[in-house]
């Protein structure tokens, strides 16, 4: 029985996703890697459907089960909580522009069973040179290896406790949001669970990869907040 069920949304940025895949295939212990691609190009969905026998992953291609376009993070949400309850194991989302460690995924079950009424466990994200970065700026002072928390916690690369999952069904979700980091984030607590945030588990984030118009939050914050609003994008 695997220790984890590793989910990674995929919607292209293959250089990003293969390091991604990479990383999670060379993690000690024995963790279930499902992979969600979430109608990427045919030349992506080729090359992902072309390294399972590689690293083991098993691949769920999203267009052979809905008509609705990317992103489909509430349809990926659902499938993996359904599987990981059948399981009775965490969920542990890992994004595709994220790299985790040997003993990351190691030492974020471990922390989950042994904390207080754990519901989510973040790592914290940095860049390759080790500075914290986004979305974790505001820990970057942060004096406790592990934070409890209650500022909402990215999925980045999250544990969602079996406690978590049993508490709250994500078919609840709102089919009018793209993401539910900060939703989940704050469902888990108003249930009586801590979050907590790992100072000392880092892992490198390459901020949206996939979505690479969204970098214009950074570089032209007037132009991203108006295709956010009447493109209807990004809504969380």
């Amino acid at each position: 029985m695997p220790k984890t069920l590793v989910i990674t949304p995929v919607k292209d940025s293959i250089e990003t996703t293969l390091q991604t895949i990479q990383a999670i295939h060379q993690s000690d212990g024995d963790h279930l890697h499902v992979i969600y691609n979430d109608f990427s190009s045919p030349e992506t969905k080729a090359i992902l459907e072309g390294k399972t026998a590689v690293f083991g992953y098993e691949l769920v291609n999203l267009e052979d089960l809905t008509q609705t376009p990317s992103p489909n993070y509430n349809l990926v949400l659902q499938m993996a909580q359904k599987r990981a309850l059948e399981l009775n194991i965490p969920l542990v989302i890992v994004e595709s522009d994220v790299i985790v460690k040997k003993d990351t995924l190691n030492k974020m079950y471990e922390l989950s069973q042994s904390l207080t009424a754990c519901g989510m466990l973040g790592a914290v994200t940095t860049d390759e040179s080790g500075q914290i970065n986004f979305p974790y700026l505001n820990f970057k002072n942060e004096k406790q290896p592990i934070a409890d928390t209650s500022h909402s916690l990215s999925f980045c690369c999250t544990l969602l406790s079996t406690s978590l999952l049993k508490g709250f069904s994500f078919t609840e979700l709102s089919s009018e949001k793209h993401w539910y980091d900060v939703f989940i984030s704050r469902k888990s607590k108003m249930l009586g669970f801590k979050n907590y945030l790992v100072t000392t588990l880092p892992v490198i984030h390459k901020p949206h990869s996939s979505r690479p118009w969204k970098q214009l939050k950074y570089t032209n914050p007037i132009k991203y907040y108006f295709n956010k609003l009447t493109k209807r994008k990004d809504r969380i």
